[in-house]
């Protein structure tokens, strides 16, 4: 899948939300899952800023997808959140996202997924279950990804999912590696239909 990609802006607050115009995804994630790496290995181009240094990214980021430079609307949104559970992210950031991040997965209209990563290699933390108990709470549609399954081996890979569903109580989920490219087709299929389903609701 492949379309234009234009970084719109960074958020800190629901005032400088782009507008609504499209069906949106957001990426969430504790700090160094490889959130960034993953969106950019979706777009196939460094779209999304990837640091060595865990809690980096403290805005939303919001990028615009479109069939062709031309286009007037975007087809797609997506939304790089920051990054949860790093030790020595300061504190007054940390007590800030609430005030963006909170409103932002409660009142965003267009937001049709929240793609949730979790890393493949170590176990369930307990921050990647309390999102996911937020995110039902709200009622939000979300995706629980296993990042970095390159790192695994083939039998690694399925006892990683047993562990991973158990440990987060789903029954679905995917396995992706933004370094291979395994899995981004079947996340790139679950986005649009979901942006389908978006449209004819």
């Amino acid at each position: 899948m492949r379309l234009v990609t234009k970084f719109l802006l960074s958020a800190m607050s629901p005032e400088q939300f782009p507008a609504a115009s499209a069906p949106e995804f957001a990426f969430l994630g504790r700090s160094n899952v490889g959130k960034s790496s993953l969106i950019n290995g979706l777009l196939g181009e460094k779209a999304a800023k990837v640091s060595a240094s865990p809690g980096r990214t403290r805005s939303i980021n919001f990028f615009a997808l479109s069939d062709s430079p031309s286009a007037r609307e975007p087809r797609l949104l997506f939304a790089d959140l920051p990054g949860y559970g790093y030790a020595k992210v300061s504190r007054s950031i940390s007590v800030e996202w609430p005030k963006f991040i909170n409103p932002y997965l409660e009142e965003r209209p267009n937001l049709v997924l929240c793609i949730c990563l979790v890393d493949s290699n170590i176990p369930v933390q307990a921050s990647d279950q309390q999102l996911i108990a937020s995110l039902k709470g709200m009622g939000r549609n979300f995706l629980a990804v296993g990042t970095k399954a390159d790192r695994l081996s083939g039998n690694e890979r399925a006892k990683a999912v047993v562990r991973l569903k158990q440990g987060l109580g789903l029954t679905d989920m995917l396995l992706c590696s933004a370094k291979t490219g395994a899995g981004l087709k079947e996340l790139w299929t679950q986005i649009l239909s979901r942006a389908e389903e978006n449209s004819r609701a």
